[in-house]
């Protein structure tokens, strides 16, 4: 059973970023849910309450009707006298120019315009919405800022100290299989000297140290190391700084079995040692096996 759970309520006008806010915080570990009926949260609760596995939320909540608001007002309000919840309501704004460009742009209605003019419909979110925003205790303006300033924003307010939401996904694959399509930096080492064709280094993998030192001992492999890691620690920190949570970087030898495998492993021990966050996937390192079994 969880002891506290934390809560962020992300509100505020129509077409201020909400969308771009709860991807923020979905980034940032948090567990969300978009467009929720305020009415469900006090059984949501129970529920969290009851299997202790989440305790940072994020709701994305709109307003759709005036009856959708008083619901949300009054649940919002009852969960400031909840000690099992820290509740913190971040409300997004923007001027009037700003979110009737915004919809002319996407060519959406506004929830609140029925057959009037979209102007009137923002106009009036906006005063249903003011007693709510009087207790926000985070607004941010969206007016003159790009989605990614949004996400960095949220990241400073919301984010815990001392961790960092941006990973770097490093892959090894193999040619013969398939592309990487969703990689974000693909490198082809086949031209590197290849242990397939020394016959004890051929059933192993770039895994086991025979294989990674055979690897790594080539002045050609060497050199290209050296170049290649001087990109990588360049890149990075610009990918970073754009507001991009995730970088994958693949790395494909013919089978990806031995070359492929052994430069990830060096690459992912020298960003570990720079303080980043890395996942490593070896996707092709059973395909032999699998190829053994079936013949």
């Amino acid at each position: 059973m969880a002891d506290h759970l934390e809560l962020v309520i992300v509100t505020g006008m129509s077409g201020a970023g909400k969308t771009v806010a709860i991807q923020s915080f979905e980034d940032m570990g948090y567990y969300c849910i978009d467009n929720m009926p305020p009415t469900l949260l006090p059984k949501f609760w129970d529920l969290l309450k009851e299997s202790g596995k989440v305790t940072r939320i994020a709701l994305g909540m709109d307003l759709r009707t005036r009856e959708f608001f008083d619901e949300l007002e009054e649940v919002t309000r009852e969960l400031d006298n909840n000690s099992f919840v820290t509740t913190h309501i971040l409300f997004l704004e923007a001027s009037d120019e700003a979110l009737v460009s915004r919809y002319k742009e996407t060519r959406r209605n506004h929830p609140l315009m029925n057959s009037g003019r979209l102007v009137d419909g923002i106009h009036k979110e906006r005063e249903w919405l003011q007693p709510l925003k009087s207790r926000a205790q985070h607004i941010i303006d969206t007016t003159n800022i790009t989605p990614r300033q949004l996400r960095h924003q949220i990241s400073n307010q919301f984010g815990r100290e001392g961790t960092s939401t941006f990973r770097v996904e490093l892959m090894s694959f193999g040619f013969k299989y398939a592309p990487a399509l969703d990689a974000d930096v693909v490198m082809d080492v086949r031209f590197l000297p290849n242990p397939h064709y020394i016959d004890e280094l051929r059933p192993l993998t770039g895994l086991d140290a025979p294989v990674y030192d055979y690897v790594m001992q080539q002045p050609e492999t060497q050199e290209f190391y050296k170049k290649f890691i001087d990109l990588i620690d360049y890149v990075l920190p610009g990918y970073k700084k754009e507001g991009k949570p995730t970088v994958t970087i693949a790395i494909g030898c013919t089978g990806g079995q031995h070359r492929s495998i052994s430069l990830v492993e060096r690459i992912a021990k020298h960003l570990e040692n720079e303080n980043y966050i890395v996942n490593v996937t070896h996707r092709d390192r059973y395909k032999k096996i699998e190829r053994m079994e079936k013949s």
